[in-house]
């Protein structure tokens, strides 16, 4: 009896796994206001040098004073003159050090508190840098905890290094102490939540798999982006919002109680006692009945089949590294870190591009996050109608097609609407969601369950490593403008054909040791998942195998 069968038995959609999936859907809500924490308290407004002379206009009068100069936000003035439209200033040869704000919604950002404006505008994407160089250690680092002390034990590690990131961040006021702060609070980037997610996916059935991962990643992650442009504008603060906004993060402590370990890594640990009293605890909180010989089958299963290993491994267990020992496994491998990496470099180019599209920032934010629901209930639909492998690649092109559409309407117009620019944006954002989503849910399941945390997080690790260039592909619109967007089509396209070289994981027995991953998907050819079988419409719980 394998371990989907006996997971059938202790209850496979009952009480525990929808409080896995709510804890899940907590845990996405409290990430992703620490996820873009960065972004809401580095906004910076719009902003002129201060002059005595000033102080009793309005902001328009400001600006139409200003607009007459080249760099308007850092020109200091020497004078200005009674003229409303100040027509008779005089620029100052001295450097800017002093700045009028116009607030958005009367929000004061790290930047317009610290003055890092300017000349020393630079100091904040040295900061944000740090926090990605953080993300890149913290995937790798909470990736192999996860593979030795366990999933749940790494989850709380890595949002505890989240919180204490973002508290000392409330207390920083010079680069090197920010800059360090940040780097702390990035190591729980993605490691906070795709340990999570591999748990909560080895505990449910296909169908939960398919639709309730991708609806509640869209509709809480969703929340937590709103609430957090909220938050800002209720507390005012960019100190008091990540006091409040880190704090959450300690609610996920919570978790060693209330969340059994993930039974299928215990195997692998070759712990088959500590993974049936997992079971037992799930099917007690289901209310299920499961006999002693239903578990002993089950050890039986797991001593024969997951403990076919060389001394050597059987001595120092499966490493990441071995899954590039065996041909075919290592082909897909490689195909999906190629993949995974090119959907991550193109949702960081454009998800946290909020800022010069003619409307607040804060604004801007919320509605780019509205797409997000829609994205997983799309996602989980197409995922239901043609499989893991075919929302993966159907996502990749028509989402490329669009961007390229985008670009080349950017392109021909040399002043477009704002309108057209947050219509834009907000159809790539849902595009890119549903791509995110139905690359991590495919890429999970590729990964042997012995090194699936591990494997996820060098994934999360690449595409996080080659984010950096995300700043660059955006510069280039400044030679030509429909430059990213071509740029962006084509590593869409590239992704879209090696996903099409990946095997299909819908309505298969995943693997889970590296013998059975090197046979999974052998012998399938690009496009048969075109003709693949749909999945009954109903799943009972029985003894017999379940298929993912």
């Amino acid at each position: 009896m394998d371990f989907d069968e006996i997971l059938a038995k202790c209850g496979n959609r009952h009480r525990y796994q929808y409080l896995l999936l709510g804890l899940y859907s907590l845990l996405m809500f409290v990430t992703s206001m620490h996820n873009f924490s960065q972004n809401v308290i580095g906004f910076v407004p719009d902003h002129w040098c201060y002059h005595k002379q000033l102080e009793n206009r309005s902001f328009a009068q400001i600006e139409a004073i200003y607009n007459q100069f080249d760099n308007p936000s850092c020109t200091r003035l020497e004078t200005i003159g009674p003229d409303y439209d100040g027509r008779n200033a005089t620029v100052s040869g001295e450097q800017c050090d002093r700045w009028i704000y116009n607030y958005d919604f009367g929000f004061r950002s790290m930047n317009t508190e610290l003055n890092w404006v300017c000349d020393e505008a630079y100091k904040a994407p040295v900061g944000q840098s740090f926090f990605f160089i953080g993300s890149m250690c913290g995937t790798l680092v909470f990736g192999v905890l996860g593979d030795k002390i366990g999933r749940i034990k790494a989850v709380i590690l890595a949002n505890l290094c989240g919180f204490l990131g973002d508290f000392s961040t409330i207390f920083t006021s010079s680069l090197s102490a920010f800059s360090t702060a940040r780097f702390v609070s990035g190591l729980a980037v993605d490691a906070n939540t795709y340990l999570m997610y591999i748990l909560a996916l080895e505990y449910l059935p296909p169908s939960l798999r398919n639709s309730s991962l991708s609806i509640s990643m869209g509709v809480f992650y969703c929340l937590g982006m709103i609430s957090s442009c909220g938050l800002a504008v209720l507390v005012g603060h960019w100190r008091i919002f990540l006091a409040c906004s880190s704090l959450p993060l300690l609610l996920v402590i919570l978790f060693y109680f209330l969340v059994q370990e993930s039974a299928q890594w215990l195997v692998t640990r070759n712990d088959i006692d500590g993974a049936v009293r997992r079971l037992k605890r799930v099917a007690k909180m289901n209310r299920r009945k499961v006999s002693e010989i239903d578990f002993r089958e089950f050890r039986n299963y797991c001593q024969i089949n997951c403990t076919k290993k060389t001394p050597e491994s059987n001595e120092k267990g499966d490493q990441f590294i071995d899954m590039f020992k065996t041909p075919h496994l290592r082909k897909t491998i490689i195909l999906m870190l190629i993949v995974f990496t090119i959907v991550t470099v193109c949702y960081n180019t454009l998800a946290r591009n909020v800022e010069g599209l003619g409307i607040s920032p804060l604004i801007m934010f919320s509605l780019t996050a509205l797409t997000l629901p829609p994205s997983g209930f799309i996602q989980a639909d197409i995922q239901k109608r043609i499989g893991r492998k075919g929302s993966s690649v159907l996502s990749l092109l028509l989402t490329g097609l669009f961007t390229a559409a985008s670009g080349i309407a950017l392109s021909v117009s040399q002043n477009p609407s704002a309108l057209l620019l947050i219509s834009l944006t907000m159809a790539s954002r849902l595009g890119l969601s549903i791509c995110l989503g139905s690359t991590l849910l495919f890429s999970t399941e590729l990964v042997p369950t012995c090194v699936r945390s591990r494997g996820l997080s060098v994934a999360h690790m690449a595409g996080a490593a080659a984010s950096l260039l995300s700043p660059y592909i955006l510069h280039l619109g400044t030679f030509y403008r429909a430059g990213p967007s071509i740029i962006l089509c084509l590593l869409f396209l590239i992704g879209c054909y090696f996903c099409l070289l990946l095997p299909e994981t819908e309505n298969r027995k995943l693997p889970i040791t590296l013998a059975e991953g090197e046979e999974f998907g052998r012998g399938e050819r690009m496009f048969d998942f075109l003709r693949h079988p749909k999945p009954d419409k109903t799943e009972a719980e029985t003894p017999l195998k379940e298929t993912s």
